[in-house]
């Protein structure tokens, strides 16, 4: 029993490490990043793999994110180092064993990380774990967060896009108010311009140019034919059937609240 004492010690350490990762991904996705980008970065700065994104950037200037991204260095290297030390201990003495027992040890081993895989791809547990993360990070920290995906409802038809300007492009070298931009659905969170200071909510008087970054929260379909609309009588007339659609979608969802109204609540028991 106690030669399988450095494999218990392996898993145990792959269950602290998915836990760890889970913990950090959940707290950068309550600072206002996405799902995904926030397992990618928690992943990346526990294996100690690097950042070479732009993403990366936004995370490590964001001073909450950038204290979640260090511990999970210091926790990474703690941890593979460990993983690794406990791995070569369980089969150092593998010379005096059987081949028998060896492979029952290999069995064992792989066993293991075969139910911590199924374990961690999981739906069911993995969002009760998201839960259960959610709510100790916000009872037991101090950290100040924000879930933006639930609260801008996005992944339901709505999405948050940061878009560059450039030249040939629909939105070059015209004012927000020529653009009408709100009667398409759509809504001009900012502006990033280079050598310049962010512009948050502008104004109708902002004019974009080409080489601007500009934040937009609307519906997805919208906002991908803004993203590959050009100048000219093309990108006016595709504005205009954004307009014709957008009206369509709120009168349908208007009507669907009048027949919501109309209908006659259940008499409980």
């Amino acid at each position: 029993m106690a030669s399988f004492l450095p494999i218990f010690s392996l898993l145990l350490v792959i269950v602290i490490s998915l836990m760890v990762v889970r913990v950090a991904t959940m707290a950068l996705v309550l600072t206002g990043i996405s799902q995904q980008l926030a397992q990618f970065q928690a992943r990346s700065a526990f294996t100690g793999s690097g950042f070479t994104t732009s993403e990366s950037d936004r995370v490590v200037q964001h001073p909450v994110r950038r204290k979640i991204i260090m511990m999970l260095m210091l926790l990474g290297n703690a941890g593979i180092v460990t993983a690794v030390s406990s791995l070569m201990l369980s089969f150092v003495h593998a010379g005096s064993e059987t081949s028998s027992y060896l492979w029952i040890r290999f069995g064992f081993l792989a066993g293991g990380i075969f139910v911590l895989w199924i374990i961690s791809r999981s739906e069911w547990v993995d969002k009760r774990l998201n839960n259960l993360v959610e709510m100790a990070l916000r009872r037991w920290t101090d950290l100040e967060v924000c879930d933006y995906s639930n609260l801008l409802h996005l992944g339901h038809g709505y999405t948050v896009v940061e878009m560059e300007v450039e030249k040939e492009d629909w939105l070059a070298e015209r004012e927000l108010a020529a653009l009408r931009l709100s009667e398409e659905g759509v809504l001009v969170l900012g502006v990033d311009r280079p050598g310049s200071d962010y512009i948050g909510a502008p104004r109708g008087f902002t004019k974009l140019q080409a080489g601007d970054t500009v934040i937009l929260y609307g519906p997805s379909e919208i906002l991908m034919n803004l993203d590959e609309r050009r100048a000219g009588s093309s990108g006016n007339w595709d504005h205009h059937k954004a307009v014709d659609r957008h009206l369509q979608a709120k009168r349908e969802q208007e009507e669907q609240e009048l027949e919501r109204e109309a209908e006659p609540e259940q008499p409980t028991n």
